[in-house]
């Protein structure tokens, strides 16, 4: 949400046409306390990853910018090919780093249910579709989100 419209457009422009492959965010859960300094004193950043999906899948292929795929991509298998991590996913062999999304599922993004330690985000009262429903990390659950 930050900069000038020109420069979102032309970041979501560059994503649609493969010129940026890649989405990341940098998950910056800075306490309330940290962020309450002033703006020379205050830690940069915002929370992201318990929006990053939720908020592409509303804004990029809700609207019919790119399609879901291109955007598990973007989030996932991209990064994993950028930093030569082990390749994942539903093969023999495979360990089993899953995450189910139910992308009927609306909410209003609510910081008092983040898991994480930060509250600081742009996106507070945004309504948004995906909710994050399992993730599997190494064949074992590792969280049940169930208010994302």
């Amino acid at each position: 949400p930050l900069g000038d419209s020109e420069d979102r457009d032309s970041l979501v422009k560059a994503l649609a046409d493969g010129t940026i492959d890649c989405i990341a965010t940098d998950h910056a859960p800075h306490t309330e306390s940290d962020k309450s300094k002033s703006l020379s004193e205050a830690p940069y950043g915002v929370i992201g990853l318990e929006t990053a999906f939720t908020i592409c899948y509303t804004e990029l292929v809700l609207k019919g910018i790119i399609s879901l795929e291109r955007l598990i991509d973007a989030l996932s298998r991209r990064p994993r090919e950028i930093y030569k991590l082990e390749r994942v996913g539903l093969f023999d062999g495979s360990r089993a780093d899953l995450v189910l999304i139910d992308l009927e599922k609306s909410r209003k993004v609510d910081p008092a249910e983040f898991k994480s330690k930060g509250r600081n985000t742009p996106f507070k009262g945004r309504e948004v579709r995906g909710r994050i429903a399992l993730t599997m990390y190494r064949g074992a659950i590792s969280s049940i989100l169930p208010n994302q």
